[in-house]
Order: structure tokens, then C-alpha cells, then sequence
């Protein structure tokens, strides 16, 4: 079969056929598949019939991956996967990129079916450059010279008093390293040369702002991303990997599926460390995360 990219969405999403991605990939089709990448910010590969080791080699026809997480566990005696379980907690239902508390988070996230639920548990891709398009120009203006602090150590939607012993061991191993950056509001791809909106749920203060007018204008922005028409909401199958590039999407997993067994395995590719409009690159404040990721060139 030949290589068959087709849209899912006209803002983010497409489904990729006629690859075998258990295999190793030539160059003419691994370019492709970074080209349909940067295009679509999101892929949907069906039937993929892949485990942890193939997985990982997929992954790496890119680049170096990242081991699992800075802090948080990988699956047994797989340093590189980590493994997104319901019954490890669902506190990825808020909108994120993935890690961008350190200085150069993964520039793509890759997540493969494993136990899926017999309804709801959809993944939710948001594009952060049709959101920054979207903006009015003197919002866009402003965005443009803002800077934004990124931390692990988050506000959490849930107080204290709301979780239970289970999920308050969870919270201290996820905050027990403490990591701060700061990355530009708007982001651009090294690749494509576009602009996005770079904040999302680890974003907790704009630089010169206090906490609550930084609330406003991260909320102020938010919005743009969260809109409908920007967003791939993917429903899982059996034996689908799903790619999204994570220097400039968003995502959101929906706990709608009354905590029945969801398990997915996610591996990362390495990222650059971001740059803003200016060229000028983020900064780490708190936090060596050297162990937990190499810096892509």
C-alpha cells in the first residue's frame, strides 16, 4: 500500500494508511510522515500491532525519546513508556502540553491503546497555531511579547481537602521535584516557522503580572484554544497510536468513562529548548531535568 494522509478536521487531525509502523521506516516515508506531522499537528495510525520495544523504535526514526517523566514512574523495567492508567489517577483532564515545566519539553507525544473503556475516555488535540491566528490583532500583539512561567507545582483545580490518600500520594510524587521556566506566550516552530500559543495548564504566571492579572490574560487566551473548531476530539480503539506535536497543541483526556480500566502507553520524542518571536529561548528558574531528557538539536 501507499502512504494515504487524510484530514480529519480542517484545523488539526489527520488519519495515516498504508504504513506498517512495526517496522523500521525508509527515509522517503519517515519524512512524510514528519511533513504530514507538521501540517495536521496531530496523526491517527489504526491497526498498528506494535508493544513496548516497537513502540520506542517508531518513535526514534525522529530523534532521541525522553525516559518516561521527570518524576512520575515509567512501566516496569521500561525506562522510556510511561503508562497513562486510570488506576494511577486521571489528573491529565485539564488542558496541558506535556512538560513544559522544564526547559526543553518533548516536541512530540506519542500514546498507544492498550485497555480502552467501552465508552467515553476520548483524547482531546487542540491547535495552539490556529488559536494564535485566530487572535484579534492587538491581543495578538500583546501576545506576542509576553513571557510565562511554567510549573509542576501547579494550582490543581482539586484543594487539598477534596482528595484522598491515594491522590494525595500521587500529587507529592508528581510535585517532589520542583521545576520553574519560563517560555514565550507565543512560540515558534523550529520547523514550519508558525506561530502558537504556548501556555496551557502548567503556565501559572505572566512574567511582570501579578497571579490574578496573569489568570485573566492566560485565561483571556485559553479560550482561543479550547475553541470547538480547533480541537481533534479522538475516540480510542483497540490498537491505535496517536502523534501529536507538542510544541504546538494542546490536550485534555475527559474522565467520562465512570473509572473503568483506561490504560494507555505514552512515549516522547526529545525537544529543542523554545524560542520566542524575537529568537530569544526560554529560560529554567528551578530544576535540572537533564536526567529526564536530552536537548534535541
Amino acid at each position: 500500500m501507499s502512504l494515504q494522509i487524510t484530514k480529519i478536521t480542517a484545523n488539526i487531525g489527520a488519519r495515516v494508511l498504508g504504513v506498517d509502523i512495526s517496522r523500521p521506516l525508509d527515509p522517503e516515508t519517515a519524512v512524510a510522515v514528519r511533513e504530514a506531522l507538521n501540517t495536521h499537528k496531530a496523526l491517527v495510525f489504526d491497526d498498528v500491532n506494535l508493544d513496548d520495544d516497537t513502540h520506542q523504535a517508531f518513535v526514534r526514526t525522529f530523534g532521541e525519546v525522553t525516559t518516561a517523566h521527570p518524576t512520575v514512574s515509567s512501566v516496569d523495567g521500561v525506562p522510556n513508556v510511561l503508562p497513562v492508567d486510570s488506576e494511577r489517577g486521571r489528573a491529565a483532564n485539564h488542558w496541558h502540553t506535556d512538560v513544559t515545566f522544564v526547559l526543553n519539553p518533548p516536541q512530540a507525544t506519542t500514546l498507544r491503546s492498550i485497555t480502552i473503556p467501552p465508552y467515553g475516555g476520548e483524547t482531546l488535540i487542540a491547535s495552539s497555531a490556529a488559536a494564535y491566528r485566530q487572535l484579534p490583532e492587538p491581543l495578538r500583539a500583546l501576545a506576542d511579547t509576553l513571557w510565562a512561567e511554567h510549573t509542576n507545582d501547579y494550582d490543581y483545580a482539586v484543594p487539598d481537602e477534596a482528595i484522598d490518600e491515594r491522590q494525595a500520594a500521587q500529587r507529592a510524587q508528581f510535585t517532589s521535584v520542583k521545576y520553574r521556566t519560563v517560555h514565550p506566550v507565543v512560540r515558534v516552530h523550529p520547523l514550519t516557522g508558525e506561530r502558537g500559543l504556548y501556555i496551557g495548564g502548567f503556565a501559572q504566571r505572566v512574567v511582570g503580572l501579578s497571579p490574578s492579572e496573569s489568570r485573566r490574560v492566560l485565561d483571556l487566551l485559553q479560550a482561543y484554544v479550547t475553541r470547538p473548531e480547533n480541537i481533534l476530539r479522538h475516540r480510542w480503539s483497540e490498537n491505535q497510536l496517536v502523534v501529536f506535536d507538542n510544541r504546538i497543541t494542546q490536550h485534555y483526556a475527559i474522565d467520562n468513562y465512570d473509572g473503568r480500566p483506561r490504560r494507555l502507553h505514552r512515549v516522547t520524542l526529545a525537544g529543542d529548548v523554545p524560542a520566542g518571536i524575537e529568537g530569544k529561548e526560554s529560560y529554567s528558574i528551578q530544576g535540572d531535568a537533564s536526567h529526564y531528557t536530552p536537548v534535541a538539536a
